[in-house]
């Protein structure tokens, strides 16, 4: 990692060593896995997504239940999404789904029309009781024209400035032991001087950090290189990727700077079987399927240097036969044994001995 960038961050519910990699508990949970075990296998912080959560259960009824952190059985730090992501998503695939504007977005949920405001985001984030919380951003897709890149730039801009502004608000109406942490996200598409006047523009208005918004890897699954202009130029800050994910992506976002990231791809693909392996010699990765008939006799581990409860427990033929099921502890399994590589990985980049 980047000697320029911090080494730890500091939360209401503990301390996180960077480099730290998240896995998505969307809804309030990591589908097939159980706070315990993913424990268990080194994630040390979760990210939860506000949208999602006040859709359902609703953010009133996780607030009634003490926070996140009771709700959902877990003691770690929670970092929350805002769900702009989601909703601009939503909007790109039908524009019957909803608006954006200067003052927020506009959204079709169910038979409703719904408002998410910078504002409410943090309303939100901060009835969650969550540690890290992020501002309402514009995304944009990288085919976007420029127009729609720069008014997604003064969108963002804008949000993050009220949303600072809403946090300070709550913090004095109900002042809390230690204030949850405000990360605004950089946005800007693959145009540098967009990213540079976000950042000149979000910097001064001092956020505990900061977020690289966008799409982060092109068609062939690398980094843009926007990833590494926005370390560069925010070196010192904690810094976060969202949606950087594959371990050759997190390594490499890693020693530009970042310091945490979020992702569904490995607990994703471990539902859909697909299980990720350093290739022989450690250099680089590689991934089994564990539907593949070949598999049917292979009584090894699927990783025999792996620690999780999947190597230890199980073989590949067992892990093959409960896939051909579709038994809930395929999943289970599946899910444990990637998280646990993306914590190697994390162990190795923290203690100085690098990666593959």
């Amino acid at each position: 990692m980047s000697p320029r960038g911090p080494e730890r961050l500091s939360t209401p519910h503990g301390e996180l060593r960077f480099p730290c990699f998240l896995p998505d508990a969307t809804r309030g949970v990591v589908r097939a896995a159980s706070s315990a075990d993913l424990s268990s296998v080194g994630i040390e912080a979760l990210m939860v997504n506000a949208l999602h959560l006040g859709e359902s259960p609703g953010t009133t009824v996780v607030k009634s239940a003490g926070g996140i952190h009771p709700f959902i059985g877990w003691s770690g730090p929670v970092f929350s999404d805002s769900g702009g992501y989601q909703v601009y998503s939503l909007i790109r695939r039908s524009k019957s789904h909803g608006s954006i504007t200067a003052d927020g977005f506009t959204y079709r949920a169910a038979t409703r029309r719904v408002g998410l405001t910078a504002r409410k985001a943090i309303r939100r984030q901060w009835d969650l009781g969550a540690d890290v919380l992020f501002c309402l951003d514009h995304c944009t897709h990288p085919e976007d024209p420029a127009e729609a890149q720069r008014v997604s730039v003064e969108n963002t801009i804008r949000w993050a400035r009220e949303g600072k502004e809403e946090l300070a608000e709550l913090m004095e109406r109900s002042p809390r032991a230690q204030r949850p942490l405000l990360f605004a996200i950089v946005q800007g598409g693959a145009d540098l001087e967009l990213r540079r006047r976000c950042i000149g523009e979000l910097e001064p208005m001092g956020f505990d950090g900061y977020g690289f918004g966008g799409w982060p890897v092109d068609r062939k699954g690398e980094l843009e290189g926007a990833v590494f202009f926005v370390a560069e130029r925010l070196a010192g800050y904690p810094l976060h990727a969202l949606g950087i994910g594959s371990p050759a992506n997190v390594i490499a976002a890693a020693r530009a700077g970042y310091g945490t990231f979020d992702c569904v791809i490995p607990t994703r693909d471990a539902r859909h079987g697909r299980l990720y392996l350093r290739r022989a010699g450690g250099e680089g990765f590689t991934s089994i399927s564990a539907r593949d008939e070949r598999l049917i006799r292979d009584f090894g581990p699927v990783d025999p240097s792996c620690d999780c409860p999947c190597c230890r427990g199980v073989s590949r033929a067992y892990l093959n036969h409960l896939f051909a099921l579709e038994d809930h502890a395929a999943y289970r399994l599946a899910t444990l044994h990637n998280l646990r590589l993306y914590t190697r990985i994390v162990e190795e980049l923290r203690s100085g001995r690098g990666t593959a």
